[in-house]
């Protein structure tokens, strides 16, 4: 993989978003794994920033989408509007079609409308009126939430929140990143000076190299223990699904790819299972109230599980 490209990418975004490489970093291998990314976090800490110059770094189209009670599925896909002069009718597009979609505070939307846009992030298209269209490449969506107000809020349900390839964080900067982040604010927001720093295309070849990172048998089975120990634990009343062992797979993939390795390592697995798997694990009734977590499972599960791993690789 070209890890210059990312790397390019990675430092323009840095120019913006102060202190949070990690999560910049997740973010690229989403993006890299065609996935889509939730982020739960406390307004003003710069999520929306973090979408805007992504896109901008990319030389993509970029829209915001406020999400809210009164937005219908239409609003987020397109509508087909009759045009008078040529007498038939003509597909106007949402804004779904774009390369970077922020779905801001997504909760907030109605399930239909959340349904609809799901739907396409799941499809990469879009059908109205029985007319299918798709959507361009890259595309990907980050989806925002707060999680201190659930008033007139409409929660995704667990099977929608596995859509979704990760849920990240990005917190709250140290004393010194804030300092830094007053230091650049003071005249002009650095969003305004930020340019594309490569192009679109060679991205979609490295979304196909990165199933070339070799990932041993080993590696494969620690995966499926991992999946297999959510499946059993007792806290949970259900575990991740395929879909959340083929996630952890391939991030795992990406993540060792643009850290320039052409292998994956019991670190990378380690690493990105807590932002994989967490939203995708349902907890028991009687654990909730026991003020047990879903991270703190995954937390639990990786300290038992990597055992027989590192015997098996030494």
């Amino acid at each position: 993989m070209n890890q210059a490209y990312v790397q390019r990418i990675i430092e323009n975004i840095e120019r913006v978003i102060v202190g949070k490489r990690e999560t910049i970093e997740l973010l690229i291998v989403a993006l890299i794994c065609e996935g889509h990314v939730l982020i739960e976090d406390v307004p003003g800490l710069g999520k929306t920033m973090l979408a805007r110059s992504l896109a901008i770094s990319l030389g993509g189209e970029f829209k915001r989408l406020q999400c809210t009670p009164d937005l219908l599925p239409n609003d987020v896909t397109g509508v087909s509007v009759f045009n008078q002069q040529k007498q038939h009718f003509e597909f106007q597009p949402g804004p779904v079609f774009v390369n970077i979609l922020l779905a801001d505070e997504i909760n907030r939307a109605t399930p239909r409308t959340q349904s609809a846009l799901l739907e396409a992030m799941q499809e990469q298209q879009v059908s109205v009126d029985g007319v299918t269209h798709q959507l361009p490449r890259p595309f990907m969506v980050i989806a925002t939430q707060n999680p201190i107000e659930f008033e007139g809020t409409f929660p995704l349900p667990e099977a929608q929140l596995d859509r979704f390839l990760m849920k990240l964080s990005v917190g709250y900067p140290s004393p010194q990143e804030e300092k830094h982040l007053l230091q650049n604010l003071q005249r002009e927001h650095p969003i305004n000076h930020i340019r594309a720093v490569v192009d679109v295309e060679p991205l979609l070849e490295i979304q196909k190299e990165v199933w070339d990172t070799y990932i041993a048998d080993e590696l494969q089975e620690y995966i499926i223990d991992i999946i297999n120990a959510t499946r059993g634990h007792a806290d949970l009343a259900l575990g991740a699904s395929p879909r959340g062992s083929l996630a952890l797979f391939k991030t795992s993939q990406a993540y060792a790819a643009i850290q320039g390795r052409d292998h994956v390592i019991p670190d990378d697995i380690q690493k990105l299972a807590p932002r994989v798997l967490p939203h995708r694990l349902i907890l028991k009734p009687e654990a909730e109230l026991r003020g047990r977590t879903r991270e703190g499972v995954v937390s639990d599960i990786l300290l038992k599980v990597p055992l027989e791993i590192q015997n098996k690789l030494s």
